[in-house]
């Protein structure tokens, strides 16, 4: 990382609040070897990012959840998808910028937040793995920059209010990374996903 001195500070933002229709359930909730989902990213997350909060939709109950054991923001619009969560964790401390992870990533380690926070980019937007599959930015392992919020909210009133597409349009102001592990942001979006996933785990950790 550059410019260390006068980088905002960083903080973490667990994505939890996707309703998960294609997974036909709460893929917070989905049960790994380590407990739920979002408990075994949460920790994760907190260790590359102490000041760590996760992102829920209103009234969203969350499978295994102690109060207090974390911060958490509920998002300000109902079923707007990770940007919503994205812009409202900018408004809860809009210094900051946010390490923004999916909770649907039964492969990620500690590793992989590593680099990312490592190889930060605090001049740019952003900063971002390039996927494994497609070369395109992966939005929920991304870094983003307290810049890019203003232009994160114009967004939310176009065609493609997602933060994958704003990546993709401030590409000459995003620093983009390779994965050192190459299946660690490998997501689970239905129920065949989550089996193929764990099936690779077993072989990679048997």
């Amino acid at each position: 990382m550059t410019s260390t001195q006068t980088a905002p500070a960083l903080a973490g933002l667990l994505v939890a609040g996707g309703k998960s229709r294609r997974m036909g359930r709460d893929k917070a909730g989905l049960e790994t070897a380590e407990g739920p989902l979002w408990r075994r990213t949460w920790e994760l997350l907190r260790v590359a990012c102490p000041q760590a909060h996760i992102s829920l939709r209103p009234g969203q109950d969350l499978p295994g959840f102690q109060e207090g054991e974390a911060s958490l923001l509920e998002d300000t619009i109902a079923d707007a998808g990770p940007l919503v969560g994205i812009l409202t964790a900018f408004d809860a401390k809009p210094e900051c910028a946010w390490l923004v992870v999916a909770c649907d990533l039964p492969l990620l380690d500690l590793q992989t937040l590593t680099q990312l926070v490592e190889a930060r980019q605090p001049q740019m937007l952003a900063t971002a793995y390039r996927s494994n599959f497609d070369g395109k930015p992966e939005p929920l392992c991304a870094i983003y920059e307290p810049a890019a919020a203003p232009l994160l909210k114009a967004r939310l009133s176009g065609d493609h209010p997602c933060p994958r597409r704003f990546l993709m349009n401030e590409s000459a102001r995003v620093s983009l990374i390779d994965l050192a592990k190459p299946s660690a942001l490998e997501n689970a979006n239905t129920p065949e996903d989550l089996e193929r996933i764990q099936t690779l785990s077993l072989q990679t950790h048997p």
